[in-house]
């Protein structure tokens, strides 16, 4: 359960992060921030960031169950 809690501040974490970061024109060096477009929206976007956030998050939770 507390990997289903853990997607919801992980993916929140990486939205800001890579919309600050990205909308300065950096990459982000390993985060890998990538600028795409969907259904017309621009979006910015980490996977490793996303990843990262999420095991962080799932630490946390599991460690106040």
């Amino acid at each position: 359960m507390a990997v289903i809690k853990a997607l919801v501040p992980g993916f929140l974490l990486t939205w800001v992060v890579s919309l600050v970061i990205g909308s300065q024109g950096s990459r982000g060096g390993m985060l890998v921030i990538t600028h795409t477009y969907y259904q017309g929206h621009e979006l910015y976007w980490s996977w490793p960031l996303f990843l990262g956030a999420t095991g962080l998050a799932w630490a946390i939770f599991s460690l106040l169950e």
